[in-house]
């Protein structure tokens, strides 16, 4: 089992090494194709795709790795059980992206050039579901070389997309262009889709039994998918909101729009993806965390989960410490190498210790939800996004630019860490 873990693992981290330095080429390649203001519109309406991207996975991708990993159930009846939820749940948002788009762009983020990026969203959202309900199934049974293989293919379909894509949109506008890049993703999905059903067992066998959903199998899919959903849900209108929030009270007291946007693009799009450039390993290590702990803490194997828990938060501090104390002694070299640019050092030398912190949240959390308290993990982020946003609209008002979001971002991160380092224990001991 440990073998099988390390080597999950090791998988994971290779997959997740590749797919971090393609995500930051094509990031690269995005910024300076777009620039400064085209990354702060984009940045603008990121917020807004995560949230309905979380959404529209309604937990279901992390309930299925779940069951799947417990091997009680019928994977095939599981599959199509869970099927008809996330078409409901994506048609249902579909309308709604549609009905409040106009009034997202012009009345709460301030630009009418958000519009159309929005409603692209809408026709994005029924893919990412599929892949990712696709890749729960690999992730239960710890095959981690589909998952890898897809994303590293899902990224070069979008990094090629972006190089021959960008160029012809942006003559039209920069929001013609932001536009483009978000329904990059239609394709890069497809292909990401059709590269996990090539992975699928050869021969599975498909009664009619299986087709008809199951009570049980719904019941248990939801018990587990709708309070990380409503973590999620509620991490994700927290960052949705910020924007909103700090747009309208540093207008209020008197920035302009474009000195927003430029730093809250310079912010979100360069120092915040270098600084969690190390989260591809404390991801690997979460995903290939979650199988493990579902099956010994169903079997009761506690000193198993323990032990494991433990392993995975050293794995991640290892990595973790001396890129810290790199981001903190040099972020001007960083900055210079990857974006051509020395904006945001400032920001990222005093967000380089606090994200420490952020790099254990994700084994944390994802041991919550292997042992079945998603609960305890929605609210950890509630706390989280209660401090940041309350922070965030008061910080605003005293005229200290970026430094009132920063701030607030930083107490976020240790609240909801050391809520999960306490959660955690309680389980564990």
């Amino acid at each position: 089992m440990k073998e099988k873990f390390i080597k999950s693992v090791f998988i994971l981290l290779i997959g997740g090494l590749l797919t971090k330095v393609l995500g930051m080429l094509i990031k690269i390649i995005m910024s300076r194709l777009i620039g400064t203001e085209g990354l702060g519109l984009y940045m603008m309406v990121l917020p807004t795709f995560s949230l309905f991207i979380g959404i529209s996975q309604f937990g279901l991708p992390i309930a299925l790795s779940k069951l799947v990993a417990e091997d009680t159930k019928n994977n095939v009846k599981l599959f199509f059980s869970v099927i008809p939820i996330s078409i409901l749940v994506n048609v249902t948002l579909m309308a709604l992206i549609f009905l409040i788009a106009p009034f997202l762009s012009k009345q709460l983020l301030h630009d009418k050039r958000c519009l159309l990026p929005i409603l692209a969203i809408a026709f994005v959202i029924p893919f990412t579901s599929v892949s990712s309900i696709c890749r729960s199934y690999f992730f239960g049974k710890e095959k981690m070389t589909p998952h890898v293989i897809s994303n590293l293919s899902e990224d070069i379909v979008r990094l090629f997309m972006m190089i021959i894509g960008i160029p012809f949109f942006i003559d039209k506008g920069l929001e013609y262009a932001v536009c483009f890049i978000i329904l990059s993703n239609i394709v890069s999905e497809t292909v990401s889709i059709l590269i996990l059903l090539f992975f699928l067992p050869k021969g599975i066998t498909i009664r009619k039994y299986d087709l008809k959903p199951s009570r049980n199998y719904i019941r248990e899919s939801l018990s587990i998918g709708i309070p990380n959903t409503t973590g999620r849900l509620i991490g994700s209108i927290g960052y949705f909101l910020e924007p909103i929030i700090l747009t309208s009270v540093l207008l209020m007291v008197g920035y302009d729009n474009r000195f927003i946007t430029a730093e809250y693009g310079i912010l979100s799009g360069y120092v915040m993806p270098l600084l969690l450039l190390p989260s591809f390993f404390t991801m690997a290590i979460s995903q290939a965390l979650l199988p493990v702990v579902s099956r010994e803490y169903a079997n009761k194997n506690i000193k198993t989960v323990k032990r494991k828990i433990r392993q995975a938060v050293f794995y991640s501090l290892l990595i973790g410490i001396p890129v810290t104390i790199l981001f903190m002694v040099m972020p001007d070299v960083f900055l210079r190498l990857i974006y051509n640019t020395n904006e945001g050092s400032a920001y990222m030398k005093f967000l380089a210790p606090v994200c420490l912190f952020q790099y254990i949240q994700s084994p944390l959390s994802s041991s919550l939800d292997a042992m079945g308290k998603s609960k305890d993990a929605m609210v950890a982020t509630t706390i989280g996004v209660v401090i940041r946003s309350g922070l965030l609209f008061a910080l605003s008002f005293l005229k200290i630019g970026l430094w009132g979001l920063i701030i607030a971002i930083s107490l976020n991160v240790f609240a909801v860490t050391f809520y999960s380092i306490k959660k955690v224990r309680k389980y564990i001991n």
